[in-house]
């Protein structure tokens, strides 16, 4: 019997050898156990950071523990605190306040501003640049800077209302004029964020489409109503949710200023729950209270999310 070898048609590549299959799955082997090598110091900070505290925390809100003592497992009942807790109601309510005041402001006050700088004008990469430097100034820095200008003493704000003749005010020791001030401060920081993402979105504007209108005879306002603001929807429900979330998480100002105060007109949600933990060592219910906000936040996202999306709005 003849038997002839098999061998491959003209102008085929040649088949790599077992050796050479083996070294090429052996080096890419070893490029991803560098790769990984690389990337897990960083991994396991913030896996650290994230991921084991909020374990954590989620097992603490269901247990009584004041960080020394050995804890005491109380089913729901951190939970079911919550909803009869007079303090948290309060928070809760004024949490809320600042929302509806802060949110609406920052969108529309950074929309402005956006498209006041959204044009060819001599130094304006200085204005932006002066528009954005609130937004990385410390919570710190805010606070004392807050605390000068309002300040019913010897405040600036207070001087300025004495020398026109008008009433002082007491602006942070006021307990309905706190909160206001808080908003005041809060807009004169994250306002740029909002400013900076509405400038990014309105120069990808097809300027075609905007030259386009114009020579239909349509005016500045019709262009910016009936071309640009459609372009804008999706961005704006991306910066109502990201503000919504920032405003819901309020913290740093408050306890740089106010500390919760006057008689707890300030205090909100994340300040009550830090002085829960951290002032009465109520870990397990601060706990429970961390996971309440969590939860309502995800919920607010999830909605605003889904009806966006029907509506052709998306952000995501």
């Amino acid at each position: 019997m003849t038997t002839f070898a098999l061998r491959p048609p003209e102008g085929a590549p040649p088949r790599p050898s077992t050796a050479r299959r083996a070294s090429r799955r052996h080096r890419s082997w070893r490029e991803a156990l560098e790769g990984w090598g690389f990337v897990a110091p960083a991994l396991v900070i913030v896996l650290g950071l994230t991921v084991f505290p909020g374990v954590w925390a989620f097992l603490l809100s269901f247990q009584k523990w004041d960080g020394f003592s050995d804890p005491i497992s109380v089913g729901t009942g951190n939970y079911r605190d919550m909803i009869a807790d007079p303090e948290l109601q309060g928070a809760v309510a004024h949490t809320a306040i600042y929302t509806v005041l802060f949110v609406p402001a920052s969108v529309l006050l950074g929309l402005f501003l956006a498209v006041a700088l959204n044009r060819r004008i001599r130094f304006i990469g200085l204005y932006r640049t002066a528009i954005f430097v609130p937004f990385v100034a410390s919570a710190a820095a805010t606070g004392i800077l807050t605390t000068y200008l309002f300040s019913p003493q010897f405040g600036l704000i207070n001087n300025v209302l004495r020398v026109v003749g008008l009433p002082e005010q007491g602006w942070l020791e006021d307990r309905h004029e706190a909160m206001v001030v808080i908003t005041i401060m809060s807009l004169w920081g994250q306002a740029a964020f909002t400013t900076v993402i509405y400038l990014a979105a309105l120069q990808d504007v097809p300027g075609d489409v905007v030259e386009a209108a114009r020579i239909d005879g349509a005016n500045s306002w019709q262009i910016f109503w009936r071309v640009v603001w459609p372009q804008l929807a999706p961005v704006t429900v991306f910066v109502g949710i990201y503000q919504t979330l920032q405003a819901i998480q309020l913290f740093d100002l408050v306890y740089t200023t106010t500390r919760g105060g006057p008689l707890e007109a300030t205090q909100t949600i994340v300040y009550y729950l830090w002085k829960v933990a951290f002032q009465n060592l109520q870990f397990g219910y601060g706990s429970a209270v961390a996971y309440g906000l969590f939860f309502v936040t995800l919920l607010v996202t999830i909605a605003v999310a889904v009806y966006s999306r029907k509506s052709g709005r998306e952000a995501f």
